[in-house]
């Protein structure tokens, strides 16, 4: 099974439903009615992921060499930020709070990840992430998280694509992905 977690989410929501709809007297209460009333409360988290299969593997490796190597200098990646949201005509004022390459530590036995993606995290919470996947004989897989969360109920009905697009290109312009991949185009979009 190709994306497993689908089949816990099913589980999850289902779960959800059976809670909200215990008594049979009253009309259902539908999966999207819970969902607008989470945002209400909480917020919208908006989300993407897209996958680059099948990569050649040194591509692949010099794309998160430029990512880390960008590190170093906020004041350029941020320049570099504002003209890409100009390309846009999106969201304006995006700003980079940090980026680094993050690691994992496991919290029972103390053993560390290193490497496990390269975060560019700006002021606003929003989030790109890349990690690098699979390096085995056929190439490998670059994936490419976009993540931004809105507070104001009147951002929580845009369609995701929309909401991430001056992220994805950030995301796209930060990482050069085409001139350091030959990739115009995600192989899966999720």
């Amino acid at each position: 099974v190709r994306e497993k977690d689908g089949i816990w989410a099913v589980l999850a929501w289902l779960s959800v439903l059976a809670h909200r709809n215990k008594d049979p007297e009253q009309p259902l209460v539908p999966v999207e009615d819970i969902v607008r009333e989470h945002w209400r409360t909480f917020g919208r988290n908006y989300y993407c992921r897209y996958d680059y299969e099948e990569v050649d593997a040194d591509k692949a490796k010099g794309l998160m060499a430029h990512l880390v190597a960008q590190q170093g200098d906020m004041d350029a990646l941020n320049k570099t930020v504002k003209e890409l949201q100009a390309l846009k005509r999106g969201q304006a004022g995006m700003q980079l709070a940090s980026a680094d390459e993050f690691e994992y530590t496991d919290p029972v036995d103390g053993s560390v990840a290193s490497k496990q993606g390269i975060r560019f995290l700006f002021e606003d919470g929003s989030r790109i992430i890349f990690r690098l996947s699979g390096t085995g004989s056929v190439g490998a897989t670059i994936r490419l998280y976009i993540e931004q969360y809105v507070q104001d109920p009147k951002g929580h009905s845009q369609k995701t694509e929309s909401a991430l697009g001056t992220l994805v290109t950030i995301a796209l312009g930060l990482s050069d992905m085409e001139g350091k991949t030959g990739r115009k185009e995600p192989t899966v979009k999720t």
